[in-house]
């Protein structure tokens, strides 16, 4: 019989939960309140150091490291940075705060059995990654754009596809339907970073001057333009590669490309010249229309596989049935 004073074991487990919710949440508030401005000039270096940490100690119990550790460790030298106040303490506290951002964001996911489970899933990433966007601002980082953006985005591909390794079972399990997928992202990839580039420096006064002119429109007609990477590449990558978790390993090789949405939302609010409203609009433009390119690649991969008519993709998802550990359990 149990002790009358024993508490639930439901209780117990989820109570490491709770605090890390209140204590994330508290740092968005914290966040919140500087920009407004609200409340003392020390709440946004404070919100910065709580998210980082909260983050940093939520990525470690993912990915079945030492979570006291590693965010007790953040926690000290964030208070450190904000103390010795020096601009590259920050911009370095604000490089690191991205990048653990777009890494959890994909990590925090779970197997969708259903494309309605896989938008789930990619709004909860974006919700994550947008708190992280404003943790890597509250550092108040001294950066040139573009060089923040590549730096931030190539370190968390890094470190996905590192996360990836190990939770993909190494080269050997990709197969060759993974091999693939790893080509064709990287391909998307380069062009994706490259193009823009590219196009800066050698392209055509009209070409160039006719992409400007969309641009300008949707800013002038719909509030912003969606960010190309997140929209083309991070978003498909990320609802698809969660689609393909449920019945394949290689999924995890899909979702490590979805870092490129996640780093693109985590350092959306980087750039001085584009107000918080038309970041965030251009975020949600980017997730819708990710979507719709997810949910096009998803239909190909079941069209491609057999599974087509209703009764067939009810069968499929009946049968899509790879175990992962849940969201607040370890990969590892």
């Amino acid at each position: 019989m149990p002790s009358p004073t024993a508490r639930p074991r439901s209780a117990v487990s989820r109570l490491p939960l709770v605090l890390w919710a209140l204590f994330i949440a508290a740092g968005a508030a914290a966040l919140s309140a500087a920009l407004v401005p609200a409340g003392p000039e020390w709440l946004g270096d404070a919100g910065a150091v709580v998210v980082a940490s909260g983050y940093v100690w939520a990525l470690a119990a993912r990915t079945g490291g030492r979570p006291l550790i590693f965010g007790g460790l953040t926690l000290a030298v964030g208070v450190l940075v904000q103390v010795l106040d020096e601009d590259y303490l920050r911009t370095g506290a604000a490089v690191m705060t991205c990048v653990v951002t777009a890494v959890f964001g994909v990590m925090a996911t779970v197997p969708a059995v259903t494309y309605l489970q896989a938008i789930r899933e990619c709004v909860i990433a974006v919700v994550l990654c947008s708190i992280g966007a404003l943790a890597t601002v509250g550092f108040e980082p001294t950066i040139t754009v573009s060089r923040f953006e590549y730096a931030t985005f190539g370190l968390a591909l890094a470190g996905a596809f590192l996360m990836v390794y190990r939770l993909g079972a190494g080269l050997h399990g990709l197969g060759r339907r993974g091999v693939v997928i790893v080509v064709v992202g990287g391909v998307l990839v380069a062009v994706s970073v490259l193009y823009a580039e590219l196009l800066r420096r050698y392209g055509t006064p009209g070409l160039v001057e006719g992409l400007l002119d969309a641009v300008r429109w949707s800013r002038d007609n719909l509030g912003a333009f969606p960010r190309p990477i997140e929209t083309i590449l991070g978003i498909p990558a990320l609802a698809y590669g969660c689609h393909m978790r449920a019945r394949r390993r290689q999924g995890w090789w899909v979702c490590a490309f979805g870092v490129a949405g996640t780093a693109a939302v985590a350092n959306a609010l980087a750039n001085p010249a584009i107000s918080f409203e038309e970041s965030g609009l251009s975020v949600v433009y980017g997730l819708v229309i990710g979507l719709v390119f997810g949910y096009v690649v998803t239909r190909l991969d079941l069209a491609v596989t057999g599974a087509k008519g209703r009764g067939r993709r009810v069968a499929e998802q009946a049968a899509a049935l790879r175990p992962e550990p849940r969201r607040t359990e370890a990969l590892l």
